[in-house]
C-alpha cells in the first residue's frame, strides 16, 4: 500500500458527489476514484443481502484498483454493509451515519432531531440508534423517502410537484424538531428547495465525513505529501451522460475522466 495510491468513493448514483466535492476541496493532492452505481439504483428499495453484495463487488473493483481507503458516500450502504465490509477488508472504510449522527447530537438544542432517509435508512434506525450513542435522551424522527432519489438522478429541476412531494415528507416531522439530518448523500443536491419547508438547523454529513476520513489517513500514515494536484476518475455502470450532466452542474468542475462499467 502506497501513499499515492486512490481514495475509493462510492454510492448508488450521483449523490455521494456530495461528499467528493468536499474531499477534491479539503484533500486536493489525494486520487480518487468515484464509482456511481446507477445500474442498480436505487438501493432504498434493495435488501440487506442484495446490497451487501453490490457492495462487496464495488470494494473488489476498488482493491483491484489501488485504493488506500474507501469512503461509502451512500447511507443506505452504510446501514446495510458498512460492519460486513469493515470485517471483510483491511483498508480504512468510512461510511456517513455515524459522522452525520455525532454533528446532529452536538447540534441540536433540545434533543429532537429528524432524519430525512432512502425507506431502507429509515427503517432499518440505523440514525436511531447512532444519535443516541452521542445523545442517550435524544427523540429520533426518520422519514423514508421512496422517490427522492430517482427525482434527483433523472433531473429534479424537471418534476413540477418537487416541492409538494417535499413538503408531504418534511410535514411527517414534529414542529418540536429544530435540526434535520440529511440521512441520503443525494439531499445536498436539493438543500435550497428542503430549506423551504424546514426552519431548522441542516446537518450534511459531508464534511464531517472527510474529517474523520483525513483522521483515519493519518493514524495509518496514508496521507498523500505530494504536491500536484490529484486526478479524480468516475466509473459509472448506468447512464453516463446523465451522470455527467448532474454531477458537473453539482461539482461545479468537469468530468474528464468519465468509463462506463457493467452493473
Amino acid at each position: 500500500m502506497k501513499k499515492d495510491y486512490s481514495i475509493g468513493v462510492f454510492d448508488s448514483g450521483v449523490g455521494g458527489t456530495t461528499v467528493l466535492k468536499i474531499m477534491a476541496e479539503i484533500l486536493p493532492h489525494e486520487n480518487m476514484i468515484y464509482y456511481a452505481d446507477s445500474g442498480n439504483a436505487p438501493y432504498g428499495k434493495k435488501t440487506v443481502e442484495e446490497l451487501q453484495s453490490l457492495c462487496f463487488n464495488i470494494m473488489d473493483f476498488f482493491l483491484k484498483n489501488r485504493c488506500k481507503a474507501v469512503v461509502i458516500a451512500c447511507n443506505t450502504a452504510t446501514a446495510a454493509a458498512l460492519t460486513a465490509i469493515k470485517e471483510r477488508y483491511d483498508i480504512p472504510v468510512i461510511g456517513v451515519i455515524t459522522p452525520g449522527s455525532k454533528a446532529a447530537a452536538n447540534i441540536s438544542k433540545n434533543g429532537h432531531i429528524a432524519v430525512l432517509a432512502t425507506p431502507f435508512t429509515a427503517n432499518s434506525n440505523a440514525y436511531g440508534e447512532e444519535i443516541k450513542k452521542f445523545a442517550k435522551k435524544a427523540s429520533v424522527y426518520q422519514e423514508g423517502c421512496s422517490e427522492l432519489c430517482t427525482m434527483i438522478e433523472e433531473g429534479w429541476e424537471t418534476f413540477e410537484d418537487r416541492g409538494e412531494i417535499l413538503d408531504g415528507h418534511i410535514s411527517q416531522f414534529p414542529g418540536s424538531a429544530d435540526t434535520l439530518v440529511l440521512g441520503c448523500t443525494h439531499y445536498p443536491i436539493i438543500r435550497e428547495d428542503i430549506e423551504k419547508y424546514f426552519s431548522g438547523k441542516i446537518v450534511d454529513p459531508a464534511r464531517e465525513t472527510v474529517i474523520e476520513l483525513i483522521e483515519s489517513l493519518r493514524d495509518e500514515d496514508m496521507l498523500n505529501n505530494s504536491k500536484e494536484k490529484g486526478k479524480i476518475e468516475f466509473f459509472v455502470s448506468g447512464d453516463k451522460e446523465q451522470f455527467r450532466r448532474t454531477a458537473e452542474k453539482f461539482l461545479g468542475f468537469e468530468v474528464k475522466k468519465l468509463y462506463q462499467i457493467e452493473k
